[in-house]
């Protein structure tokens, strides 16, 4: 086994691992905290899911960095060396409301590009991987969607505007659905993002840049599905980017025209 192999390997294992203890908690009588605000929720099943997965990314790597949305982990990649990017529970809003659309999200990271990732979703009974070359759900190959006509996309609005962002999350909403099929909101990017790659949906896309424990392991995926992730300018995804939108590659730029269209919200209002 290679150490990439191993790598995948383990995300796979440490998502699932980290998935289970979340589920312990899901639907159960949880003591819910808020954080940055008012939405912005934790509980105490996202800190012993976080720390599960480090438990086991501890013993077979060590050394490695560990970026996680809990605790004490690191809140910025590394430019250089490997790392592991840790979400033990993506839509903890979604989970504090007993809706299963959550998942468990490893990624490895070396010199700051993505080389292995899992999003696990317990409550769907859902496993998706992504190695170097490829990526699945539940052990079949995955595929981003063939559409062509923007027309016919199911597009979704992801990664959280505040409440002084309104506006932005307005102008996407309504570029969104006048130039696409319809709509969703997922609430949990991760399960977005994996919902891209599986091509359950055509594309997603945000103006706002995402925290690597929402964007990571979703972007991989859908990457290696055969799908295409840039900044709100057309450029190539990287963590940091600012804005993400995430699409089957087929119409990508009228994705991006929707992610514009917030954008010149933002610049609008200053």
């Amino acid at each position: 086994m290679t150490d990439i192999d191993a790598r995948v390997e383990l995300a796979e294992r440490a998502a699932t691992e980290g998935g289970r203890v979340a589920a312990d908690g899901f639907r159960t009588d949880l003591d819910v905290e808020t954080k940055d605000g008012k939405t912005d929720v934790v509980t105490e099943a996202d800190r012993a899911a976080q720390r599960r997965v480090v438990e086991l990314v501890r013993e077979e790597f060590p050394d490695d960095a560990i970026v996680g949305e809990e605790e004490d982990a690191l809140k910025a990649v590394p430019e250089e060396g490997d790392a592991w990017v840790v979400d033990p529970i993506d839509g903890t809003n979604n989970f504090v409301r007993e809706t299963p659309l959550w998942m468990t999200s490893v990624a490895a990271v070396r010199d700051g590009e993505p080389v292995a990732a899992a999003n696990v979703a317990p409550a769907l009974g859902d496993a998706y991987v992504a190695g170097p070359d490829d990526a699945a759900r539940n052990g079949d190959a995955l595929s981003v969607s063939d559409r062509t006509d923007p027309e016919t996309f199911a597009v979704a609005p992801t990664i959280w505007w505040g409440f002084d962002r309104r506006d932005e999350y307005a102008a996407a909403v309504r570029s969104i659905v006048s130039r696409f099929g319809d709509m969703r909101r997922i609430g949990c990017a991760q399960l977005t993002l994996s919902m891209v790659a599986s091509g359950a949906l055509d594309a997603t896309v945000t103006n706002v840049s995402p925290n690597p424990w929402d964007s990571v392991a979703g972007v991989h995926l859908v990457r290696r599905a055969g799908g295409t992730v840039t900044d709100v300018h057309g450029d190539r995804w990287t963590v940091g980017s600012r804005g993400l939108v995430a699409s089957n590659g087929e119409a990508h730029e009228a994705v991006l025209a929707a992610a514009r269209d917030a954008e010149s919200e933002r610049t609008d209002g200053g």
